[in-house]
């Protein structure tokens, strides 16, 4: 028996807003699935970034709370360049989306940011400083 790695997971106050927030990412989540409990997004390698929304997750749990506090994870979108980290950041900062921390050089060699999906899911977006060699 073997299990494998298949999908991250997470739950989701608005899908609206959510699927809204992930395609400006470029996730390519199908049409009209604005409008339903659950949605999935194909991801290089066979990976699915699956939105299911609380009420979803209350029909087979009932009495499910979303946890109270800060994240606990991340999903981390590597960019080509560090321009486009700025760029990224900027547009989704200008389009509403909370940032968490506005783009810089980061001690490990990236130019790094962090902005929060609409339910304070965080998401990275870094490139390294450097072309690799």
């Amino acid at each position: 028996m073997t299990a494998r790695f298949n999908a991250i997971g997470l739950v989701v106050s608005d899908m609206a807003a959510s699927v809204t927030f992930y395609r400006r990412l470029g996730f390519a989540f199908p049409p009209g699935c604005e409008e339903q409990p659950h949605a999935e997004a194909g991801l290089p390698g066979g990976i699915r970034l699956l939105l299911d929304t609380e009420e979803s997750v209350r029909s087979f749990t009932p009495g499910w709370q979303p946890p109270a506090g800060g994240g606990r994870h991340s999903l981390a979108l590597l960019c080509d360049t560090p321009a486009e980290v700025d760029a990224f950041y900027d547009e989704l900062t200008g389009a509403g989306c909370k940032g968490e921390r506005e783009p810089w050089d980061a001690p490990w060699g990236q130019r790094y940011a962090v902005v929060n999906d609409p339910d304070g899911h965080g998401v990275d977006l870094f490139a390294p400083l450097a072309p690799a060699q």
